[in-house]
């Protein structure tokens, strides 16, 4: 065997075979630091698998993702397996049958792909509007990538799209609502709440005409804090998170007289309430305006905003009220057109309440009458757009859609109803709690044309900002004390965003 020799680096091989491992002495450089990332990322290194701050992944599993992702999503599509499947029992035409067995079996591929944690596949064209924006979006950050190791949110919106597409590309079924049953009979068992706020605002909205001025603004700064604070607590009962919630624990959380409410505005750790009182008050000085919900979860949540946007309308703060909804079922509870037309036709007509007695009965009714008057006469106006129905945080709104960024633009003010709707406003990343509101909303704060932007919430998921300059320190006292305060929804945020007005940009 040939001797070792040695190369002009002083690195030693044997003749004619492969050199060895070299080891490199580093003893004379300087010892290694830890580098902390700067964060949030500059706005060119974000994008939708890399958010401004880490994103939560499945994998994680210190965070609200991983239960979702391991657990909450298999759940939640087993029982729209058996949605459909009870559907299937009562059908008698046999191609009606045969379409929605193939339906049940495109679900259950889904069940398969989530529970092995497949990688993420095109959308099937089924003529929705949103298809070329969700594969663009695949093909583009999320090629390889699975339901575990995707953000989180991606994964998520992803499974409610594969979910639809179940049933878009069937010849009977493509309108199916696994979750209608469900919102109907949430909607059913929230009785209480319903008519101690059916029997307050039957009767048209009056103030005391003995009143002075200035005590009139006050008694109208007051209802709308306690308006606020319904509309916001109506998002406690979310369908997707509610899976085996009792009658007398909904009953609960969807409490909403003076003193339940005077106790839970201590819960809301980001208050601009009153911010947004001055807000709106000053469209009326202006001879009103215009004001958007992007709505959140049908059912009792749903008959809050509308009581809310009643209110709006009745005082003149606002002249015209626009309802976003999604344009199929989406994250359980989520409101669509079929779940609007059903909350003002039961209301009107419906035998939902046999209990209810006949002064309740009559209360709903005027109530349900008024609002769809307000339609009739174009106070109300509701819309369904595609974007919503999108793996796209609202960061990507003025790129992606920029039709719908000009459309809220003209707004006076918009306000996003519940978590998802938060979590997409902020990218759904692990930003620290005393994030300022503006900077966690980036271009939906910072672009030319950026709406008014309110954001009524309360706290779901990991995500949390908005806390003021001893955010962080508050976040990591509840975490101490209450560990798991970030999903129990018992803590809330009203953050506000001031916009900036102009002409919006072009956007090619």
């Amino acid at each position: 065997m040939a001797a070792p020799t040695q190369n002009g680096n002083g690195v030693q091989h044997s003749s004619g075979a492969a050199p060895s491992r070299v080891t490199l002495h580093l003893g004379h450089l300087p010892s290694k630091k830890d580098i902390k990332a700067p964060w949030p990322r500059t706005p060119t290194r974000v994008d939708p698998n890399n958010p401004p701050w880490p994103a939560y992944r499945g994998y994680h599993e210190y965070s609200f993702a991983h239960a979702t992702m391991q657990s909450r999503l298999p759940t939640i599509l087993g029982k729209a397996i058996e949605d459909a499947t009870r559907t299937l029992n009562s059908q008698s035409s046999e191609e009606r049958v045969v379409d929605l067995v193939q339906c049940i079996d495109r679900m259950g591929d889904l069940m398969i792909d989530l529970s092995g944690n497949a990688k993420l596949r095109p959308i099937i064209d089924d003529d929705e509007a949103d298809v070329a924006l969700w594969n663009k979006e695949i093909a583009k950050y999320f090629q390889g990538k699975d339901f575990m190791n995707a953000p989180w949110l991606f994964a998520e919106a992803y499974k409610y799209r594969r979910l639809h597409e179940a049933f878009s590309i069937s010849k009977f079924w493509r309108d199916y609502d696994v979750f209608y049953r469900q919102k109907c009979d949430t909607f059913s068992r929230s009785s209480d709440a319903v008519f101690e706020l059916s029997l307050r605002f039957a009767e048209p909205f009056k103030i005391n005409e003995s009143l002075s001025p200035k005590e009139k603004l006050e008694a109208e700064r007051l209802m709308f804090l306690e308006l606020t604070q319904v509309c916001l607590w109506g998002n406690s009962t979310d369908l997707s998170l509610l899976i085996n919630m009792t009658e007398d624990q909904i009953k609960s959380l969807q409490s909403t007289g003076g003193d339940s409410l005077a106790a839970t505005e201590k819960n809301i750790l980001g208050n601009d309430m009153h911010r947004l009182w001055d807000r709106v008050r000053q469209l009326r000085e202006k001879t009103g305006g215009r004001i958007d919900f992007v709505l959140d979860n049908a059912g009792f949540e749903l008959y809050c905003d509308c009581v809310y946007a009643d209110f709006l309308i009745q005082s003149g703060l606002a002249n015209q009220i626009r309802f976003h909804g999604k344009r199929y079922p989406w994250f359980v509870s989520d409101v669509t057109k079929k779940d609007w037309e059903w909350l003002l036709n039961t209301m009107v007509y419906g035998q939902l309440f046999p209990k209810a007695s006949d002064a309740e009965r009559e209360s709903l009714r005027r109530l349900g009458l008024r609002w769809k008057q307000y339609e009739k006469e174009g106070k109300w106006v509701y819309e369904q757009h595609p974007f919503w129905c999108t793996g796209y945080t609202f960061w990507d709104l003025h790129s992606e859609a920029p039709d719908l960024f000009l459309h809220l633009s003209r707004s006076d003010l918009v306000i996003f109803k519940g978590d998802l709707n938060h979590r997409k406003l902020t990218y759904d990343c692990a930003a620290p709690a005393s994030t300022q509101f503006e900077d966690a909303i980036g271009p939906m704060a910072s672009s030319a044309g950026a709406p008014v932007i309110a954001s009524l919430r309360t706290i779901k998921s990991d995500v949390v900002v908005g806390l003021g300059p001893q955010g962080d320190e508050i976040s990591d006292e509840l975490t101490k004390n209450e560990p798991g305060w970030k999903i129990s929804g018992k803590y809330a945020v009203v953050l506000l965003s001031e916009g900036r007005p102009g002409e919006p940009v072009r956007f090619a």
